[in-house]
């Protein structure tokens, strides 16, 4: 590791890596000297394009793109397994997939219901479980789980969302104390209001609003908390583990 690159000759495995935060994550991490293999599930297409562009980048390194239905048990050990086949060591997880379907409680489907918790909570032991030896077994790594300041302090008509997050929250806290004499970390990062798919389908009154809450009355940016992520990956957080992370520009203080 160098100052420059604190993540060099790191392997990084990161799902939901194709858009948003977890693109973010992935272009940082290969910035500070990661091999990263990376999870899509809806859009292949977006992550063949992105990993062509950085594999242009960095060409000394590698950048994987594998599909990765991350609720389904044997689908996310499929995606472990082959993530592993593609990296030379493995040293950092980031669990990232996760979806909102926002609505009232009273409205909500069992479907609905189902999708959110399966994608943002079950992946939690689904895809942890398979990589979870390989770190406990060379006693070192680090697992940042993406959880979100509505798990911190519900949000309206995210009833599912702020159960799944406050369940990775719980989860985290729980197996850093489990591993954390193997020289593993677990931590959690709760973004506020990030400018991704997410918010850009936010009306724009209600946009102008919720800015209004925040301190310096703007959305943070992806590469907001890629920046915590790939911190929270190094050996500079070798004694940071089993917290929660707000990066929310002081939404809630």
């Amino acid at each position: 590791m160098t100052d420059d690159l604190p993540l060099a000759g790191r392997g990084c495995v990161v799902t939901g890596g194709s858009r948003g935060i977890g693109a973010a994550v992935v272009r940082l991490a290969l910035a500070q000297g990661a091999d990263v293999v990376f999870g899509y599930h809806s859009d292949k297409d977006r992550a063949r394009t992105l990993a062509d562009e950085l594999g242009a980048a960095y060409p000394d390194q590698r950048c994987v793109p594998l599909y990765a239905h991350v609720a389904d048990t044997d689908e996310a050990e499929r995606f472990a397994v082959a993530a592993l086949g593609h990296l030379d060591r493995f040293d950092v997880l980031v669990n990232n997939a996760g979806v909102t379907r926002d609505t009232l409680f009273a409205r909500m489907t069992p479907q609905q219901w189902r999708e959110v918790i399966g994608t943002n909570l079950d992946s939690m032991y689904t895809v942890t479980k398979p990589l979870l030896m390989p770190l406990v077994k060379q006693r070192g790594g680090a697992i940042i789980n993406i959880a979100s300041s509505s798990g911190l302090h519900g949000i309206p008509s995210q009833t599912a969302y702020s159960a799944a997050k406050a369940g990775v929250i719980g989860f985290t806290k729980a197996l850093a104390k489990e591993i954390g004499a193997r020289g593993v970390t677990v931590n959690a990062v709760a973004p506020g209001l990030i400018e991704t798919d997410m918010t850009a389908a936010i009306p724009p009154d209600k946009t102008e609003f919720l800015k209004s809450l925040i301190p310096g009355h703007a959305f943070g940016t992806p590469q907001d908390v890629a920046h915590l992520v790939c911190f929270l990956a190094s050996d500079r957080a070798r004694y940071i583990t089993g917290q929660a992370i707000e990066v929310s520009g002081g939404l809630v203080v």
